[in-house]
């Protein structure tokens, strides 16, 4: 075997890449873990929405509307980052699954109670309702979502195994919390004002969930996982507790920090705009940095796949570079080509990953699928 045909082999292996996840896993005790977890859950949020569908109906209507869409958008986003080693659709359904229902009415709303009432009865109802959500969400909520992470990590161990796949799937994790968080919120809003504008004061509420929603779960949960990940190791991932715990802690503080605006700005609106602005930026700025660090090596084993078809002329220099580059590069490629060749060139990079999935289905053997998509890609530099 050739050396770039070894280098191949040896990055599918390494990151999992192409393999199945199976849900059903009886003699898996996470398994068992995962279905009572989620089920307790599911059926605390169905009886709390039974207790009210009758008397804010529309309210709750509207508000899954808005936010399912709301999901489907964050879900496209988080599916398109991960153009390298795909995960498995099931997977980040899972992992969507557990946040929704796991990490938010199981572990979350009972645990940040249960510490909330500890606050109010030892340091006063003060400190409770200035520092409580602080103190209590980030413990509660990010180890609720990151439990989510942990778990699958045993049940897909073959697909699981690089602080990319646990920032993934912690994205995954916080989307399905914020989605179900937010319809909480919108129905806990309804009964205002006596619940005769139930639409109106709900929707107030959706709008500025809307508009803070996209920097709290989904980035938190994304750095926790990928630090939970570096925490541990994997096979594929050579563990690094120091990087783990810094990122662990890292999300954790952005929690923080967000919770208790209302009591860092001591009532001042200026300054409360100004922590809220400030601590989005803080959260993009390390969630760009930890994707940036993650995602190299899932780039270098899509390198790694596809080298051997430069080799073999099937892709070029350029092409490669694109395929396992960032957005700049795969612009840059596409650019290249002119108005003209734009969209051809987009084909080209769609059908290139298309065979890379194959390849590592395959585990770099050839196989009629893989020789298929390459002649797709044939087909195409012909057009």
């Amino acid at each position: 075997m050739t050396a770039p045909l070894a280098a191949r082999e040896a990055a599918i292996e390494r990151t999992g890449w192409g393999n199945r996840f199976h849900p059903w896993q009886p003699r898996n005790a996470c398994f068992w873990v995962y279905v009572a977890v989620v089920g307790y859950g599911l059926w605390y949020a169905f009886g709390l929405v039974d207790s009210q569908v009758r008397v804010y109906g529309p309210a709750l209507a509207a508000a899954s509307v808005i936010f399912a869409v709301y999901g489907l958008l964050f879900w496209w986003f988080t599916a398109r980052i991960d153009r390298y080693s795909r995960q498995p659709v099931g997977l980040g359904v899972a992992a969507f699954v557990w946040g929704a229902f796991g990490a938010t009415w199981t572990i979350a709303i009972n645990g940040n109670t249960s510490l909330m009432n500890l606050y109010q009865k030892l340091l006063g109802q003060d400190f409770a309702l200035d520092w409580g959500a602080g103190l209590t969400a980030p413990f509660f909520e990010e180890f609720g979502k990151g439990a989510g992470v942990l778990l699958l990590l045993y049940l897909a161990p073959r697909v699981v195994r690089t602080a990319y796949d646990g920032f993934i799937l912690g994205a995954f994790c916080g989307l399905g919390f914020e989605i179900l968080e937010d319809i909480l919120y919108a129905l806990q809003s309804a009964p205002d004002e006596f619940g005769s504008h139930q639409l109106r004061t709900s929707l107030s509420t959706v709008l500025l969930r809307l508009l803070t929603g996209f920097s709290s779960h989904i980035l938190y949960s994304a750095v926790f996982g990928a630090g939970l990940i570096y925490l541990l190791g994997t096979p594929g991932q050579r563990r690094r507790p120091a990087r783990g715990l810094l990122l662990m802690l890292l999300a954790m503080l952005l929690h923080f920090l967000w919770d208790s605006t209302s009591a860092l700005s001591r009532g001042d609106d200026t300054v409360l705009l100004g922590l809220l602005a400030g601590i989005t930026l803080l959260a993009f700025a390390i969630v760009v940095v930890v994707f940036q660090i993650t995602v190299r090596p899932e780039r270098a084993a899509m390198r790694a796949v596809m080298s051997p078809e430069v080799d073999s002329g099937v892709l070029s220099p350029g092409e490669l570079a694109a395929l396992s580059g960032g957005w700049a590069q795969r612009w840059r490629y596409r650019r290249d080509g002119g108005r003209a060749d734009r969209r051809r060139r987009r084909h080209r990079l769609e059908a290139a990953h298309d065979l890379a999935d194959q390849l590592a289905a395959s585990g770099g053997s050839e196989t009629d699928r893989v020789r298929f998509t390459r002649a797709e890609l044939a087909r195409l530099a012909a057009g």
